[in-house]
Order: C-alpha cells, then structure tokens, then sequence
C-alpha cells in the first residue's frame, strides 16, 4: 500500500507539474500578445495625434498666449494647439483632460513665467508631460520663459531644473527686441523629431535672446 500510495502520489506530482508548465507557457505568451498589442496601439497613436502642442500656461499668462502665440504658431506656422479654454471637454474631470490633451498630442509647450510656478495646475501638468517624457523616452516637451527667473526661484523646483538643463528651452524676447528668431526657433522645436536619442544641438539648451 505504501509503494502505491508513492506511485499515486508522483503520478499527481507529474500531472501538476505538466499541467502548471503549460500554465506558465501560456502565461507567457498572453503576456507577449498583451506587449504586442500595447506596442501596436502605441504605433499608431503616435502616427495620428489630434494636435500638434498642448499648451500648458497660467491664467496670468492667457494674453500672451492668446495675442502672441497663437497667432503665430496656430495662425502662421499651421500647428494645431490644445488650449484649455477651447478644446478641453465640457463637464470632464479637469485631470481627465489635461491628460488626454496631453496625450493626443506630439508636444507639449509649458509657457513659464512665476506665475506657473506658484500654480498648483500648472504643476501637475508638467509632471503629466515629464511622466510622458520618461516613459516613452521621447523629446516631447518645449519650456517657453516668459521672463527671466532666477535660479533661487527655480530651486525648490527640483524637476524643473533637471527639465532647463536637459530639454528643448527659448526665452522670450526682452521688450523692444526682434522676435522673428523666437517664433523660427519654436517652429523648429515643434518640426524636431521626438525621439531623445540624438539631442538636436541646434534646440538644445537655445534662447530667444
């Protein structure tokens, strides 16, 4: 009885040993068909964004946006932007579309000023857009510098820092200075491929000044 009892016991040992194999292989390859599809998915999101720039500024700043930048990126140069004020979908959680809008498209453009500095929104959207950064390792993001800020001001945003010293930044003219060359410099930060493997010396770290 005890060598039988033995010899049952390995026959289930085999059987759940062959049965638990088949699991992990099958495991496996659903978790290959899930990374493929996610890749895909990926692909052809990135082939058909709904916009070229999503715009993340303050309030304070809406003139400017409104009077300057749209009409010359949006009006002259043909990109399509995502402003809050127009596109973000009515009776949507706020966060809901700042993501979204983020995500649908190519770029985003942070407008910074110490306005956007001290705005709590201002701040999760360029965490949103950072996330975004780092996880498809993409050049996505422009930081535009309405004025000049100290870098005392910026310490306590350690993010930013890393951001000014690692991505795509212009500034913007002083009163009375020619912006041709600002607006020729966002228009080829906006045309710049998004991949972060070969750093466009040419964006990198530019001025509008």
């Amino acid at each position: 009885p005890a060598l039988y009892s033995h010899h049952r016991l390995q026959c289930h040992l085999s059987i759940l040993y062959h049965f638990l194999k088949w699991q992990v292989v099958y495991a496996y390859y659903r978790l290959l068909a899930f990374l493929y599809k996610s890749n895909q998915q990926r692909k052809t999101q990135s082939s058909s964004y709904q916009y070229d720039a999503f715009i993340s500024y303050n309030t304070h700043d809406e003139l400017w946006v409104m009077s300057e930048l749209l009409p010359h990126v949006e009006g002259e140069q043909g990109w399509k932007l995502c402003l809050h004020q127009r596109d973000f979908q009515p009776g949507k959680p706020i966060m809901d579309n700042i993501v979204d809008g983020i995500n649908s498209s190519r770029k985003t453009i942070c407008v910074i000023s110490r306005h956007y500095l001290e705005s709590e929104w201002c701040s999760r959207e360029i965490q949103v857009a950072s996330f975004r950064l780092f996880d498809e390792k993409k050049d996505v993001l422009i930081l535009v510098f309405l004025e000049n800020i100290p870098p005392h001001q910026l310490s306590p945003y350690y993010r930013m820092r890393k951001l000014i010293k690692k991505r795509t930044y212009i500034s913007w003219p002083k009163p009375g200075e020619d912006t041709r060359v600002f607006w020729e410099k966002l228009r080829m930060a906006l045309e710049a491929k998004e991949s972060s493997k070969e750093e466009n010396p040419i964006l990198s770290g530019i001025s509008g000044t």
